[in-house]
């Protein structure tokens, strides 16, 4: 299954506008005067307003802006009278040429980041994987080979990263609660995990900051925690049959390396990978990815010095 592929559904299809903009236009027309594939939530025009499409790569942040690299993202508070949309807005203003190429010679294919993250985001969703909610996203194209991208995420309100919110929990919550609220996230974690790789689909950036939670659960313990841990930045969420061993391996070592916070203990770890191998449908993974796992992470720790010690 191609994870990029416009047909990739969502949860619930009606909660979808049918597509806007989506290119007509014959070769020519794209090459002199280019075009533009667009998807949005139903919600968010209301706030994004009329010919949004014509200044989305030209708005302005509310604040939180970075960039880096032809790239941005920064936050946007659009509002309709007593109501606001918050979204995370990501913008690609420079992309290779030969996606350019190929975005203007197959037009309805997702050669932005953007648009490619939105169908990422809509698979998880319709499979069920708990993640932020994309409200709108495109790719503009030419004239010449021009490519341009964008995505829009509604944020996250009341929620921290996994590696700020388990040092706070340790410090809130009294030694007992706290092993009692780790079993319960270890479980989840163990969860995610395991349902992308049994598919064959890998995050490639699964790291704590990368799994965020409210932050009220950080001053109690939750009953259930299924579904309450959000995964975010699915731009290089995947397929992989035949290598699956090989990013297998590295969406647990980057989440084995990622997992030195304050509060994580070895026990956490191994507790991880009981509960990630159990439940698994057929046979589940071998002790043998273990070793590979750890050289996986050696090689994150040892980039990690050597990038802290160059500063």
């Amino acid at each position: 299954m191609n994870l990029n592929s416009p047909s990739a559904g969502v949860r619930n299809p009606s909660r979808l506008v049918p597509a806007v903009g989506d290119p007509v236009s014959c070769l020519w027309h794209r090459l002199f005067r280019g075009t533009r594939l667009l998807r949005r939530a139903p919600d968010w025009e209301r706030f994004a307003g009329e010919g949004w499409e014509s200044r989305i790569m030209d708005e302005p942040v509310t604040d939180r802006l970075h960039r880096k690299q032809g790239r941005s993202i920064g936050r946007r508070v659009f509002e309709d009278g007593a109501d606001r949309l918050s979204v995370y807005l990501k913008r690609h203003y420079k992309l290779p040429w030969v996606h350019g190429v190929l975005a203007t010679l197959f037009p309805n294919g997702a050669w932005s980041p953007g648009l490619q993250e939105w169908h990422h985001l809509t698979w998880a969703a319709q499979q069920g994987f708990p993640v932020p909610r994309p409200v709108a996203a495109g790719q503009m194209v030419g004239p010449g080979f021009r490519l341009q991208g964008f995505l829009a995420v509604e944020e996250l309100h009341g929620m921290l990263p996994l590696h700020e919110a388990v040092p706070l929990a340790a410090a809130q919550l009294d030694a007992e609660s706290f092993q009692r609220w780790k079993r319960g996230l270890t479980r989840e974690l163990a969860r995610l995990s395991r349902e992308l790789h049994r598919r064959k689909v890998f995050h490639k950036d699964l790291y704590f900051c990368h799994f965020y939670i409210a932050e009220s659960h950080t001053r109690t313990v939750p009953a259930e925690w299924v579904n309450r841990v959000v995964m975010i930045d699915l731009h290089r969420l995947a397929k992989h049959s035949v290598t699956a061993p090989w990013w297998q391996v590295k969406d647990l070592a980057q989440l084995l390396y990622s997992s030195d916070v304050p509060g994580v203990t070895a026990r956490d770890r191994v507790r991880f990978w009981k509960l990630y191998r159990s439940a698994w449908p057929g046979r589940p993974p071998g002790g043998w990815i273990l070793p590979f796992v750890r050289w996986k992470w050696s090689l994150y720790e040892r980039h990690h010095r050597r990038h802290a010690g160059a500063k």
